[in-house]
């Protein structure tokens, strides 16, 4: 058994072309660390419908160059096998570690294998790439991006013509092609071929930007801006300046691109302390709002002041500003289809209903909430807003804080900020309150031993309410196809749990709607809410063993 791991790494070895990870792994046969060798070629990172994530570093399990060409070889035979060859492929990619030799590599295996390739001109945001896909009329496009994940990840997002990230049966036929691509000796990768684009792809995507603005509307709210150490900062602050705003304060520690995202545990808004130094900023600057994005800048964080919160800052959950925005949008009187995934508040669909426009839920991630026919608008919990899908069919964390900016501009004019909204709305509807239960496991195992568990033995109440209705998912329904979670309806609540696809992680979202006859009822109807969240979630734990 360990002779045939050394015989499997120094076949592997023998093939990677990065100097980095071939003294990587040879550091690690002589050094006999059968331990190590076993977790890096216990199998392959598995290409799926969010493409391949993994951590930096030698063998099939971690991303490398040799896993990026396979890939690439296995994308470019897929393309021709649909008819595609000759067809152009657009490359993006953020400022991590390796994304820009990941690129590269992709680059030179489209040209090889007779594709055109083109890459953006420099580390930009993803929603640059999906705009560039439609734009320049392309059969595909690749993103190299691990989004919000650790600095020692990567990852590599697939696109196909329409401008929407890949689902089934797409998936699963690349991933097939990606299995039978040969040695790489045999993967022709030339040293030039593919164009490297100019600032117009650029300036087209900002030019299209102003779209997502009403004409002469208000433009006066004033920002704290974080990138993260992502690749948000010029773009956005360029978008904001084509658009008449105010010139973003920039939280200066995490403005530049830094692959090593120095100043925070995870470059994710949603994290604990991520956005201290946004807060800090904003106490000194005094804006109207904060806006982050998350390193590959597709995602938008809002944060409002609030003196009923310590520091005087609270960020608003992206249902909240879910919500904000789909009421902005139904002001202003825009038509067309409102949509969301199953995780996301239910206070959508109440407010498309109310305003006579159509509504559609989805399975989880944007490659599904692009999808729907006639969308105007799509939004998901974690942060990710589609506000003009006509431009880009994905989230995009630009376009979504200039609508945000538009909103906090058109309240200010009027006396009123975004919480005065968030008020309208559970007065209207009923006061949506939702969170999370996730749980980051070293061992996937944790993850299929919680689901079994909850299969096996479903919860009958959750916090004094009944569970009505128990789901399960993998089943498909009439609405959705099949995939890997539970939902339970309850009195007044809902509970969806579902495995990441992006990340070692259970995932659970509750919701729990509270009606409210008055203002005078919105601080007790707060309460309540947390008071059953807390023990939703309480219960929900011991329920999944977790």
């Amino acid at each position: 058994m360990q002779h045939d791991l050394i015989a499997q790494a120094r076949t592997w070895l023998a093939e990677d072309p990065d100097p980095e990870t071939r003294d990587e792994l040879a550091a690690l046969i002589e050094a006999g660390d059968t331990q190590e060798l076993a977790a890096r070629f216990a199998g392959t990172l598995q290409f799926g419908t969010a493409g391949l994530r993994g951590e930096l570093g030698s063998g099939p399990m971690r991303m490398n160059r040799s896993v990026v060409i396979r890939a690439a070889a296995g994308l470019a035979a897929y393309l021709k096998a649909q008819g595609q060859a000759g067809g152009l492929v657009v490359i993006g990619y953020d400022a991590r570690y390796k994304s820009e030799d990941f690129a590269r590599d992709t680059a030179a295996v489209m040209t090889g294998a007779g594709l055109r390739a083109a890459v953006l001109p420099r580390p930009l945001p993803t929603p640059v790439l999906a705009y560039a896909i439609r734009h320049l009329g392309a059969v595909a496009g690749v993103e190299v991006t691990a989004s919000h994940n650790p600095p020692r990840d990567n990852g590599y997002k697939v696109y196909l013509g329409d401008g929407s990230q890949i689902v089934p049966p797409a998936d699963g036929e690349i991933a097939a092609a990606i299995a039978a691509v040969g040695p790489l000796a045999d993967v022709v990768r030339p040293e030039d071929g593919w164009e490297t684009l100019g600032e117009e792809v650029l300036d087209a995507y900002l030019a299209r930007t102003d779209a997502v603005l009403a004409p002469g509307s208000p433009r006066t709210a004033r920002t704290v801006y974080t990138a993260m150490h992502g690749v948000g900062t010029s773009v956005l602050t360029a978008a904001f300046e084509r658009a008449g705003f105010p010139a973003p304060v920039l939280v200066a520690e995490q403005a530049e691109p830094d692959p090593a995202f120095p100043t925070v545990a995870f470059p994710n808004p949603e994290e604990p302390g991520a956005m201290d130094l946004a807060f800090a900023t904003a106490r000194r600057a005094a804006p109207d709002l904060i806006i982050a994005n998350d390193p590959d800048a597709d995602r938008c964080a809002v944060a409002v002041p609030d003196t009923a919160t310590e520091g005087g800052w609270r960020m608003l959950r992206g249902d909240e500003v879910g919500a904000l925005l789909a009421a902005h949008l139904v002001e202003r009187g825009v038509s067309g289809v409102f949509a969301e995934s199953i995780v996301s508040s239910s206070l959508l669909g109440r407010i498309a209903e109310k305003a006579g426009i159509g509504y559609e839920e989805t399975l989880t991630g944007f490659k599904w909430i692009a999808r729907v026919d006639g969308l105007r608008y799509g939004y998901e919990e974690a942060l990710g807003y589609c506000v003009d899908p006509e431009g880009v069919r994905d989230k995009d964390g630009i376009t979504a804080a200039l609508l945000v900016a538009e909103l906090a501009s058109v309240l200010k004019e009027q006396g009123r900020t975004l919480l005065d909204l968030l008020d309208d709305l559970a007065l209207a509807h009923g006061l949506h309150a939702t969170d999370q239960l996730s749980v980051r496991v070293e061992d996937l195992t944790v993850i299929a031993d919680a689901m079994a568990r909850l299969r096996e033995q479903p919860p009958t109440a959750l916090a004094g309410l009944a569970v009505t209705s128990a789901e399960d998912l993998s089943q498909g329904t009439e609405a959705l196809p099949p995939t890997d979670g539970l939902r339970y309806q309850l009195e007044g609540a809902r509970v969806i749990v579902r495995p990441s696809g992006t990340e070692p992680k259970l995932k659970c979202y509750l919701e729990v709607v509270v009606p409210v006859a008055d203002a005078a009822g919105l601080p007790a109807a707060r309460a309540r809410g947390a008071e059953l969240l807390a023990g939703i979630k309480r219960d929900l734990a011991a329920a999944a063993g977790i």
